[in-house]
């Protein structure tokens, strides 16, 4: 025969499991719905994961789960971002890549995704964002003004070399 202490935990076990299973169900349709609005990275979900308090074991069935039903596709989101932040937010590919490397992005995918930018309105879009801040500024004289501009495009993540040629170009305005 059972104590009734003995009884009444496992009870509270099977509600416990019950209670988990719950949670991963919940969770699981969640991460469903979220990854269904728009594009996330492993990384990114993991952090959402964490925060609604999963369990590790439960967060990679279900991080599983969604690469396997193509939720989740690293390559997909890190070319998606890169021509977001490219396009949106001007920044260059040294900070792209940056960017995507704290999110833990393969670096094969990061390649992948930073050549898929076309090197001509890569070049072009650098020169415009370059040439429209340079209006804004005020030098005391050409060394200086070069000096500002090629901080300003380090600072949006132009490589320096392209910098260079852009601001020795002597076709510039």
């Amino acid at each position: 025969m059972f104590s009734k202490t003995l009884m009444a935990g496992i009870e509270s076990s099977k509600e416990l499991k019950m209670a988990e299973s719950t949670l991963y169900k919940t969770a699981l349709s969640k991460a469903m719905a979220i990854c269904s609005k728009r594009e996330y990275c492993l990384e990114d979900l993991r952090i959402r994961l964490r925060s609604w308090d999963i369990c590790e074991a439960d967060m990679e069935k279900i991080l599983k789960i969604l690469s396997k039903e193509n939720f989740i596709n690293e390559s997909r989101y890190s070319q998606a971002y890169a021509k977001d932040k490219f396009l949106y937010n001007k920044w260059g590919k040294v900070k792209i890549s940056a960017h995507l490397k704290a999110k833990k992005i393969p670096s094969d995918k990061i390649v992948t995704a930073l050549n898929s930018i076309d090197n001509e309105i890569y070049r072009s879009k650098a020169k415009e964002i370059i040439l429209t801040h340079s209006r804004g500024i005020k030098a005391k004289n050409q060394y200086d003004l070069k000096g500002k501009l090629l901080r300003y495009g380090l600072s949006k993540g132009f490589e320096s070399t392209l910098l260079y040629e852009i601001l020795n170009d002597p076709d510039q305005e």
